[in-house]
């Protein structure tokens, strides 16, 4: 049975599911649904195209499916996902899709600290921890197990890897590749988050092909050469091959 606050509006049309709490003030729009056990404090706003999992905690002050800040935006039906499990903390704002993607994404299991703002068509992994007052433009897409400190900016279509973690009040135009460091001024490679990946069960060997992986890498001025050395010269695991493929693939380049 869910606990809804007489001083909180939901709006007929929006699907429940069970034992959630919505706190007063609490406003939830038609084209919603809401899993089970959820929990919504005072004055929490899911806006239009709200597709919610369960068991997340919704804070104060959150609005999530906003409209999108993009002038490219004509009204067009999209949504905004959120997994389950995810702490999403005081005005947190999330944006919905727009004709680009159509949907955005937030994972399970992360962390939103207060403040920060999702931007239309980003794509958000799961286990996740994101600082406070962080901000990502549009269609940036982290992957898994990334942790991205305070007052971060992410320029559009930027891409995280999984296992970073980049230091508080940095900004960057450029993908960030996975399992490194990425700090100081400008934004550059400041080692492997060595630390972080002992903690995620990352052995010694690993992290030292990892660390081999980006030396060759960043030895060359063209870093096609540099994937071309590490195909070379060492065992290209799983781990490797997501390094491989991650620069590859990107679009923006990465940071050096």
């Amino acid at each position: 049975m869910n606990k809804i606050s007489p001083l909180a509006f939901v709006h007929p049309e929006a699907k429940l599911g069970e034992n959630n709490v919505i706190g007063p003030f609490c406003y939830i729009d038609r084209n919603t649904v809401i899993g089970d056990e959820n929990i919504l404090q005072n004055s929490v706003t899911l806006n239009y195209g709200t597709r919610l999992g369960s068991g997340n905690e919704i804070f104060p002050g959150a609005s999530i499916s906003t409209k999108p800040q993009d002038l490219k935006f004509k009204g067009e039906d999209t949504t905004c996902e959120i997994g389950n499990n995810n702490s999403i903390r005081e005005n947190v704002t999330i944006s919905r899709g727009t004709a680009s993607r159509g949907i955005t994404v937030v994972g399970s299991n992360n962390l939103l600290m207060e403040n920060m703002h999702v931007a239309h068509d980003c794509i958000l992994g799961s286990n996740l921890i994101i600082g406070n007052s962080t901000k990502f433009a549009g269609e940036v897409v982290v992957d898994d197990n990334a942790i991205i400190s305070a007052t971060v900016l992410a320029h559009q279509f930027c891409r995280v890897g999984s296992y970073v973690m980049i230091q508080g009040g940095s900004r960057f135009s450029q993908d960030i590749p996975p399992y490194i460091i990425a700090g100081r001024e400008p934004i550059r490679y400041a080692g492997i988050n060595v630390v972080g990946l002992r903690r995620r069960g990352f052995d010694n060997d690993l992290i030292d092909l990892i660390h081999n992986a980006y030396r060759l890498l960043y030895s060359k001025g063209i870093l096609a050469e540099g994937i071309e050395e590490i195909k070379k010269n060492l065992t290209v695991t799983k781990e490797i091959q997501y390094i491989i493929d991650f620069v590859e693939s990107s679009q923006r380049g990465i940071i050096r």
